[in-house]
């Protein structure tokens, strides 16, 4: 019945939505490098050694634990405390665990053991019994006060000691991270108590699924307080993203706002961390070694300020002299990668350098190489460069220098348009025999573009292996990607962002390409239709449950202008045909995102306490881009037909299963709109709401609906069946129907049209319900798995809408169309679906926790209709 009343084309356009949504979560699920991280082992058996909290403190936070890690002698040496090393403490995330730590603790362990422990790091662990923070954020708060205490108690087991740390570094995966930073708002809190502060995969900017006002509470007063308070924040902070095959937290979310030129912070891609250059995924990027390696070196570096001398020295010299009138840049480049100081500049020198300057901090540091770029105009007092190898022992390297030209080496690549879909290309073709290129790529710069860029390396004469590096270079961010190619070869780039670029930023993006002179290069780039829809997903695909449920307010509304205009009520998949139109949503949307430019609107606005306008929001995150909200609410349409497509199913299999099981049931005889038991149940729900959790009562509610819609569709089935049978006995049904019909409204049957339009009004409804129980999911979840420290959840974001839908719904399951056609409630009823439907999206697709307001509004004006 329900394919019935779509039209073939519709269907084929339903189906073409489901092949682009797959294409876009293809890529953002499937469409990155294969996972490079090596796995960091331990070489003893792991311990986690419980801190003992104050009394009042573990009665307060009965399911919060503090650890310090150990291995092997260590740990055994330190279960006596105190302690000696230095304090490093790490968060774990949402649903993460404190045994985390284990990684990056063991690499330090064995870099203390390297140095005979001259120094050494105690890396303690928090556990916060795996809460579902980025969910339910009515625990973020807590976790925040509980840091807070385990940093003093950490401290407090260094006491007596002659050098006793004063602070801790902190290590923050995914949601930890944004605790950590909570840690300065609190009132009680000295700054000073943090050191460093390492981020991994936390989403500073912005939740990744604001699902409870909370969060996005927790968020507001975090990033505020660091915006307020940016000058007078005195903490090194360094945020790490794992890049696209971080799927759970995109790298854009993990960016920390430029609060101002004060501030220590730093924010980068996993990929262009030196020695690291992989991509991570969100829970590798605890474990991946390379990176865990480098935040090592990081922490030791801080404190170790050993060096080590050379000899048998070997210098290379370059003169300048004659070069500078011809060229304007030198490039230089060393296999020697273990030498931190390898490249000078000699000060009017002639035969002898006497005095020079190290530039090797202004070299980049790659996987198989060390290279330095100088304008050779910066350097007017230079007279040669020098080149510095230590002692080789007959081991194998390569320098090489050359002078050049800029314009020989930067050469424009205009990259595709976005509508060209793949279907066209742009190339060049790079003939001269140099080691470096700067393939500019102009007009890329919005996260919904997306490329593939194709370098094609063919040599004259390979007598042995020739590596080629190409670099994307992301001037506004620290986004930066690596490729490793073996020439000759053909080798395939994705080209996208994490980061748009700013207004006012005139930088290019570069393909910088470190080549071989034997070596010819082409590089193509064309539009890659697919993973534009994979940067759609990945950006707004948080905000697809809106744009489903005003498709369904579309439909619902449609459903019932048709009960109240014709007494009966259409398919929901027909009306969601005909009602689910963009063009009804999306020009309101940029109408009042238009007005609120002007100042009398938005006083207006202001006065009327309305929040602000997600467009808004999602504009100064630089999100918007053309055509996104009418591809999100085609999806949001194509996933609301199958999702009621599903829904019909599921309510016909249930109810064959029911008279399967039971006597078949007949229509109800007498419509009473308020049954005995119905008062009962719904204080028994209110008081279960009240007493442990909103979303539990919502949960019963949509289930005691969903088993009245299947009662309902096992009668009309019982009786359909029987009017097959025996049609002598259904004609005279039909007519005591009819004769009911003209008696006293209390006393109305039920008649099979009148129940096929209920079932199909309630259909819709249990499709909205559908998504209201989605969407206060995770606090459920996380009240049942916090069950045994707390009955009640507090707070509990589905409270107050659990008041108001659990009568609502107990009304609605027992309400007919034939009880509600003549109510003059109806036409009015009828028209409230549009404008909410318009402001689930203007309000809720950076909001998702204001959805369900949105939806009970309506519902509630269908069950007034029983009584107006």
């Amino acid at each position: 019945m329900f394919l019935h009343s779509v039209n073939l084309w519709n269907l084929a356009f339903y189906a073409l939505m489901v092949f682009m949504a797959t294409l876009g979560l293809w890529d953002v699920f499937f469409g990155f490098e294969e996972n490079k991280c090596s796995m960091s082992y331990m070489f003893e058996y792991p311990e986690y050694q419980k801190i003992e909290l104050p009394k009042k403190l573990a009665k307060r936070y009965p399911a919060y634990e503090l650890y310090l890690y150990g291995e092997g002698s260590y740990a055994e040496e330190h279960k006596s405390l105190p302690l000696t090393g230095i304090p490093v403490l790490f968060l774990p995330g949402n649903a993460g665990s404190y045994k985390q730590v284990r990684s990056i603790g063991s690499i330090a362990l064995r870099k203390a053991e390297d140095i005979d422990f001259k120094y050494h790091f105690d890396f303690f662990s928090v556990n916060f019994n795996e809460e579902l923070v980025a969910l339910y954020g009515g625990s973020l708060q807590k976790q925040t006060k509980f840091v807070h205490e385990c940093i003093k108690t950490i401290l407090k087991l260094y006491k007596g000691q002659e050098f006793a740390p004063k602070s801790v570094a902190i290590i923050g995966h995914s949601m930890g991270g944004l605790v950590a930073r909570a840690l300065l708002t609190l009132k009680n809190f000295k700054q000073d108590l943090i050191n460093l502060l390492i981020t991994q995969a936390t989403p500073h900017v912005a939740p990744v699924m604001p699902l409870d006002r909370f969060i996005t509470d927790f968020y507001m007063t975090v990033n505020n307080y660091w915006i307020l308070n940016a000058r007078h924040i005195n903490l090194t902070t360094l945020s790490v993203a794992g890049g696209f095959r971080d799927y759970q937290v995109r790298s854009g979310l993990t960016f920390l706002p430029k609060l101002s030129h004060h501030t220590s912070a730093l924010s980068v891609v996993s990929s262009a961390v030196p020695k690291t250059w992989v991509s991570t995924d969100h829970l590798s990027i605890v474990w991946c070694k390379q990176l865990q390696l480098t935040t090592i070196r990081a922490f030791f570096d801080l404190i170790d300020a050993d060096t080590k001398q050379e000899s048998d020295k070997i210098y290379f010299t370059f003169p300048l002299a004659n070069h500078r009138k011809i060229y304007t840049h030198v490039y230089c480049q060393s296999t020697m990668l273990d030498t931190n100081s390898w490249i000078f500049g000699c000060i009017n020198s002639t035969s002898m350098c006497r005095q020079g300057v190290d530039l090797s901090w202004k070299a980049e540091l790659l996987p198989t190489i060390k290279s330095l770029t100088l304008r050779l105009q910066d350097y007017p007092s230079l007279s040669h460069l020098v080149v510095y190898v230590p002692s080789i022992h007959g081991s194998k390297f390569v320098v090489d220098c050359e002078f050049f030209k800029k314009e020989t080496r930067s050469i424009q690549l205009p990259v595709t348009h976005l509508f060209s879909f793949g279907l066209s290309s742009r190339k060049v073709i790079l003939n001269t025999s140099g080691l470096f290129y700067n393939i500019e790529l102009l007009n890329f710069g919005q996260i919904y573009q997306a490329f593939k860029i194709n370098v094609v390396s063919k040599c004259s004469s390979v007598k042995e292996e020739i590596t080629s590096i190409y670099k994307l270079h992301i001037p506004w961010s620290y986004e930066d990607s690596l490729t490793i190619a073996q020439a000759p070869s053909s080798t395939e780039i994705s080209l996208k962002l994490h980061i748009a670029q700013p207004e006012n930023d005139s930088h290019v993006a570069l393909l910088k390409m470190y080549t071989s002179s034997d070596c010819q290069y082409e590089v193509t780039v064309k539009t890659s239709f697919s993973q534009i829809l994979g940067q759609v997903v990945r950006f707004h695909g948080g905000a697809l449950p809106a744009y489903v449920i005003s498709s369904i307010l579309l439909a619902y509304g449609g459903q019932l202008y048709s009960l109240f205009s014709t007494g009966h009520c259409l398919e929901y998949a027909a009306m969601l045909d005909k009602e689910a139109k963009p063009y009804k949503v999306d020009p309101f949307v940029i109408m009042i995102k238009f007005l609120l430019g002007y100042k009398w609107f938005k006083e207006l606005w202001d006065v009327l306490l309305l929040p602000e306008l997600d467009a808004i929001v999602l504009t100064s995150q630089s999100m918007c881009f053309p055509l996104v909200s009418l591809i999100l609410f085609l999806f949001g349409t194509c996933t609301a037909y199958w999702g009621g497509l599903l829904s019909s199913t599921s309510v016909r299999l249930l109810s064959s299963l029911w008279l399967a099981l039971k006597r078949p049931s007949e229509l109800p005889k007498d419509i009473k709109m308020i049954s005995a038991d119905l008062p009962f149940l719904t204080v028994v729900l209110i008081i279960v709401s009240w007493t442990t959790c909103g979303a539990f009562a919502i949960l019963l509610t949509y289930l005691y609906y969903v088993f009245k819609i299947v009662h309902l569709q096992a009668s009309l089935t019982s009786y359909k069946n029987s009017q097959t049978v025996n049609p002598k006995h259904s004609r005279r049904s039909e007519k005591k129907c009819s004769q009911h019909k003209d008696s006293a409204a209390h006393h109305r049957r039920l008649s099979a049209g009148d129940a096929e339009d209920s079932i199909r009004m309630h259909s819709t409804v249990i499709n909205l319900l559908t998504w209201v129980v989605l969407l206060s999911m995770p606090s459920l979840i996380y009240w049942l798995k916090n069950l045994r420290y707390y009955f009640k959840l507090n707070p509990d974001p589905c409270k107050p809408l659990a008041f108001i839908l659990i009568p609502t719904m107990a009304i609605l399951g027992n309400t007919y169309t034939v009880s509600i056609k003549s109510s003059k409630l109806l036409k009015t009823t009828s028209q409230f679906p549009l404008p909410l439907a318009v402001g689930v999206i203007a309000f809720g697709s950076a909001h998702l926790y204001r959805v369900p307001c949105f939806v009970f509004i309506p519902l509630l004006l269908h069950a007034l209709c029983n009584f107006m």
